[in-house]
């Protein structure tokens, strides 16, 4: 490429950039999700461990809050369409309660790593104490339904086997991915707006996805598993449970973390070197 040639692609570069309201890389409304991710990391990893595990807990506890609503409109109806529209109940919680999904960690820490707002070590914890919070919380909660709603025992069962037993395969690994892209892209979406109503429709939208096509989430589906466990009823134990979590888990990570945080990375890249650059400088 020409000196001419390369000088007239930087002054048109610079010359979009001036008619933003923002002197950063990316669009305006690029800069603002970025900048609300970036707070949002920086304070999310900046929790003590029993913050960070207590939010966990009462995010497990809140979806099956989500998962109650599944069962009860799925025993009426037959539908898991019409259960998964229920569910994003669990989903619309976690947003207006604060708390926090193991796969909402997929985009805004990682993004915050790499920009080295935060260290890799706060990352790993944030996920460890989110996800044991998550499946205690959720835990405890199932043990109540399962007390409470005895009419739906035969449901749980039936719907936790559909994934628990559904075996290591391309199709469940794919159901993985496509959950932990979800779920990712639900992060994405939520923080590129200030607008609850937008917030609130896009839970909506994921949660549906997710319970509604009975994709393989790592938590989702270990609520259902667990209540099944607590009926006495289901034909499976704990080491299936853990067999199938563990596939889940990483088809999840590998949706989140490869389909959506890797690609918004690329996309924010010019950014991200900036922020780096500061982080030198302090």
């Amino acid at each position: 490429m020409s000196e001419h040639a390369v000088e007239g692609r930087d002054h048109a570069e610079d010359s979009s950039r001036s008619q933003g309201s923002t002197d950063g890389p990316l669009e305006d409304e690029l800069e603002s999700a970025m900048d609300r991710q970036l707070g949002e990391g920086v304070q999310r990893m900046g929790r003590g461990v029993v913050t960070t595990g207590v939010t966990g807990f009462f995010g497990g506890s809140e979806v099956a809050f989500g998962v109650l609503a599944l069962l009860a409109v799925y025993h009426e109806t037959g539908s898991h369409l019409l259960a998964g529209l229920a569910f994003s109940l669990g989903f619309v919680a976690l947003l207006l309660a604060r708390s926090e999904l193991f796969t909402e960690g997929f985009l805004i820490p990682v993004v915050t790593v790499a920009a080295r707002r935060a260290r890799v070590r706060s990352l790993l914890r944030l996920w460890g104490l989110t996800l044991v919070g998550n499946l205690l919380g959720g835990w405890v909660i199932m043990w109540l339904v399962v007390q409470a709603f005895p009419a739906y025992h035969s449901d749980l069962v039936t719907m936790a086997a559909h994934f628990v037993e559904a075996g290591l395969s391309l199709e469940t690994f794919s159901l993985a991915v496509l959950a932990g892209a979800a779920i990712t892209l639900l992060a994405r979406m939520q923080q590129g707006t200030d607008e609850m109503t937008a917030k609130i429709i896009a839970a909506v939208a994921i949660g549906f996805l997710l319970a509604g096509l009975q994709m393989f989430h790592s938590i989702l589906d270990s609520l259902l598993a667990f209540g099944a466990l607590h009926t006495g009823e289901a034909g499976f134990g704990y080491v299936d449970w853990a067999r199938w979590f563990s596939w889940t888990v990483l088809g999840n990570m590998v949706g989140g973390l490869g389909l959506v945080t890797l690609l918004r990375l690329v996309r924010s890249r010019d950014r991200v070197l900036e922020e780096r650059q500061a982080s030198q400088q302090r």
